[in-house]
């Protein structure tokens, strides 16, 4: 059975065609800079063999007609009709959703009415849905939620400390994202160091264009960084993080701009891309401080030092740490990266073997055997949670 695994963030869509239940990985790839003004980046593996090319991605739905013409025009498969799942990765399900569920009129509806709660999200994931279901009429769609694996927080970690009927009338409260991912690598630690996740306190760090992390004990959520929506926490690729909520009131009245023009800037144009006025990739802003830029310099510091916080935050929220675990597009890859943050974390006895931080492209571990807490990189696998829990409902 040939199931393919969707991930779409705000500004790429990753994909992997599994043949199930192997496991085996056909082909996989992503399309990165998915709406930016300049070429999107377009890769795909066959056969081993990594082929890259440049062409405009003004949206999700290109790069989803891109795929499925490639699939055919290189003969990964013969045809089409070979595909029998689709597997998508929602960031948000709001109250509705504590597990995968099959796609039909009703969850879409309930992942549009959620857009406010990820804006730079959910709009994508409904567009690559209603993109497959056009090609694709008779194939069965999953949706995997981002938010399932943050239901185990207690009140304490997830209330805010607002006018309670805020709650309970609209369901204000921390939700979070990243949730597939934070569980899966916590999980593959556990099993690459052959010891019990019900006995381990863990914190995850999903480190892309969005960030989150996510304080994991007994294999838990004990507290996640995102909140009601993916702004909430660290500064991102485009995203502020944590800031005064009165900026908003303030902004309002000086620019004239309605709440949610400032909010939309919040979330479209900090982090990164604010505070360096150069780029929201981190690629981008690496090679910028190699060449001197003091606001690439500062926007890095700031979020390496917002990291830093909230790890030692769930280190006292957790009465201690087992291990820290890097993950996604910069955690895996960003080796000076991952080292200024441990830098930070020496007052906890985190140390760091250099030539271990080196590796790349497997799950490794970069801590030295000194070191309080164990650190490691996981590569995190989300395609194949979801081409899981595809497989299971089509089944089903």
């Amino acid at each position: 059975m040939k199931i393919m695994s969707i991930n779409s963030g705000s500004s790429s869509l990753k994909f992997k065609l599994f043949e199930m239940p192997e496991e085996k990985v056909i082909t996989e790839g992503v399309f990165e800079r998915i709406t930016f003004k300049e070429e999107g980046i377009y890769t795909i593996k066959i056969n081993g063999e990594k082929i890259k090319e440049f062409l405009p991605l003004p949206n999700h739905a290109v790069a989803v007609e891109r795929l499925l013409k490639d699939l055919v025009d290189r003969k990964i498969i013969s045809s089409l009709s070979e595909i029998k799942g689709v597997g998508h990765r929602i960031v948000q399900g709001g109250k509705y959703f504590d597990k995968s569920v099959l796609v039909d009129s009703w969850a879409k509806d309930r992942i549009r009415e959620l857009i406010d709660l990820a804006p730079l999200h959910n709009g994508p994931h409904l567009i690559g849905i209603e993109a497959f279901e056009k090609a694709l009429p008779n194939v069965k769609q999953v949706v995997v939620f981002d938010t399932a694996f943050h239901q185990g927080m207690e009140p304490e970690a997830f209330m805010y400390a607002v006018p309670y009927y805020w709650y309970t009338d609209y369901g204000i409260r921390k939700y979070g994202a990243h949730g597939t991912s934070h569980q899966f690598v916590a999980n593959e630690y556990a099993r690459l160091t052959n010891q019990d996740i019900n006995k381990l306190k863990i914190v995850t760090c999903h480190l892309g264009n969005g960030c989150s992390l996510c304080a994991i004990e007994n294999g838990r959520c004990k507290d996640t960084s995102m909140g009601l929506t993916p702004l909430e926490g660290v500064p991102m690729g485009t995203r502020t993080g944590n800031i005064d909520p009165t900026v908003v009131s303030y902004i309002v009245e000086k620019e004239g701009k309605t709440a949610w023009e400032v909010v939309n800037e919040l979330n479209k144009k900090s982090g990164y891309l604010g505070i360096s006025g150069i780029s929201n990739d981190a690629r981008d802003l690496e090679d910028a401080m190699a060449e001197g830029n003091e606001r690439a310099t500062l926007a890095i510091k700031i979020q390496e030092k917002r990291i830093a916080d909230y790890i030692g935050s769930y280190y006292l929220y957790l009465e201690g740490i087992d291990a820290i675990i890097f993950t996604a597009g910069i955690g895996e890859n960003a080796k000076e990266y991952r080292e200024r943050i441990c830098k930070r974390l020496e007052i906890l006895g985190v140390v760091i073997d250099d030539e271990a931080n080196s590796q790349r492209g497997y799950p490794f571990r970069i801590s030295a055997p000194s070191s309080k807490i164990d650190v490691w990189v996981v590569p995190t696998n989300e395609e194949l949670v979801i081409a899981r829990d595809t497989m299971r409902l089509i089944n089903e």
